[in-house]
């Protein structure tokens, strides 16, 4: 087993880490910027170290320091939680050659599927049904014409190193693609330092539906179910529940057989997630397969009863999974949401600031990941999320019915928050009755 591991990243996921590793008796190592010494990550390790200022490109994404800081605390390990350095290769191969292990597949796998043309080559070679499109990059206006006019518009052009609902734009026609080429170009260059493209069918009124998977170090994978991510916002995620309530039964198992094939063929090890397209046919097309721990994964352990990250631990000290497929069961229904500190009527615009009042829900079913305190002075460098409020009940009519009763009582004073937004969604009679897609918080709500 693992002995002591840092932990690159901040906020609740890396407070998730903690409490797991504490569980485990696994020592940890928290790392924090000039903005987080107060943190409550930094609190709650049993060693922290400053990696440099506020700013992520000189302390979260500083792999230097990170690595330093791994080394002078003796750190065997590195989990690096979802965002900043998770799904970077580089960091990855670093941390191989100097002998701390990195909790996640091996950096190959994270090239490779990080990049989104690659990966979507790699999953058709494999047998597994993608969105007609491009056979990987694409160079030119007039190939993108081309190929668009093959497969029939609309069509998506999306950055092949993107992430976070960045560099991606939708073309009716002809003319709307020239004109979105350049703009998506330029994206992928600012957002990625990669202005490398590609296209593909856009499909339209699609569910976004998600595979968790975990493989072992020894040829052994499951699937833990599936999330449907529907509920989105500029294509971030702002609901997520499971099960899914537009999948059948055997949709579900094919589904998952064929992310678990994948995931073997190319060898895949650690916590991972395939994400699909669901047309209105019920037909599923791969979109992207994300290499770390999400922020949604709560929702899954709810209704399997598995630790998520205490498995990527295991699995990462070289352990064999301890269970077959068959012994995975789907307990009910859960549901989570994100609580942003965001104004909805002024575009969603963040804020900061100090918590000067703090209430979190509870109850029986009711699981709040927060790393907010009351005092807590958010700060305006990262990422919005203060809390990810995760409900499970026997039925999604029980879950809305109790995510409804938890935001109610939920309060963050000082701040601006989006929860009667998310109040509006459970609320919504489309979204109550399982009418909706992607396209839902745009059409109905905005």
């Amino acid at each position: 087993m693992l002995k002591k591991v840092l932990i690159a990243n901040r906020g609740e996921i890396a407070v998730r880490i903690i409490r797991a590793c504490r569980e485990m008796g696994v020592r940890t190592v928290a790392v924090y910027s000039e903005a987080d010494k107060n943190a409550l990550h930094t609190k709650l390790a049993d060693e922290s170290i400053c990696i440099g200022p506020a700013a992520s490109n000189k302390s979260y994404l500083n792999m230097k320091a990170i690595l330093e800081a791994a080394c002078l605390t003796g750190s065997d390990s590195i989990h690096p939680g979802f965002g900043f350095l998770s799904e970077n290769p580089r960091f990855a191969k670093l941390c191989e050659e100097i002998g701390i292990k990195f909790i996640g597949p091996n950096y190959k796998l994270i090239e490779l599927l990080g990049n989104k043309s690659k990966a979507k080559e790699t999953m058709k070679n494999i047998g597994v049904p993608v969105v007609p499109g491009s056979d990987g990059l694409i160079y030119s206006k007039n190939q993108a014409i081309e190929i668009a006019d093959k497969i029939k518009y609309p069509v998506m052009l999306k950055a092949s190193a993107g992430g976070g609902g960045r560099g991606i734009r939708i073309a009716y026609s002809k003319e709307e693609l020239e004109k979105q080429y350049d703009i998506v170009k330029q994206e992928a260059l600012v957002s990625f330092n990669d202005d490398s493209i590609y296209i593909e069918k856009f499909i339209e009124n699609p569910r976004h539906v998600e595979i968790q998977i975990l493989a072992d170090e020894h040829s052994k994978c499951v699937y833990l179910g599936e999330r449907d991510c529907s509920i989105q916002r500029r294509n971030q995620k702002i609901l997520e529940e499971t099960p899914s309530s537009i999948l059948d039964n055997k949709t579900r198992k094919k589904m998952g057989e064929i992310a678990v094939k994948a995931a073997k063929e190319i060898g895949y090890t650690n916590a991972g997630t395939i994400e699909f397209l669901v047309d209105k046919n019920k037909d599923f097309y791969f979109m992207e397969m994300n290499t770390r721990i999400q922020v949604e994964h709560p929702v899954t352990e709810m209704v399997t009863g598995i630790d998520l990250i205490k498995e990527q631990i295991k699995i990462a000290s070289g352990d064999n999974l301890d269970y077959k497929q068959d012994d995975i069961k789907i307990d009910g229904h859960s549901m989570e949401v994100r609580i942003n500190a965001e104004n909805p009527d002024k575009n969603f615009m963040p804020n900061c600031g100090t918590i000067t009042g703090l209430h979190l829900p509870g109850g029986n079913g009711i699981r709040i990941d927060t790393a907010i305190y009351s005092g807590y002075t958010v700060p305006p460098n990262y990422d919005s999320m203060l809390a990810k409020i995760i409900v499970h009940a026997n039925t999604r009519k029980e879950s809305i019915a109790k995510m409804k009763s938890a935001i109610a009582e939920l309060v963050i004073e000082g701040l601006q928050t989006n929860s009667d937004f998310i109040l509006k969604i459970l609320d919504n009679e489309d979204f109550i009755s399982n009418n909706y897609d992607t396209s839902f918080i745009e059409k109905v709500l905005l």
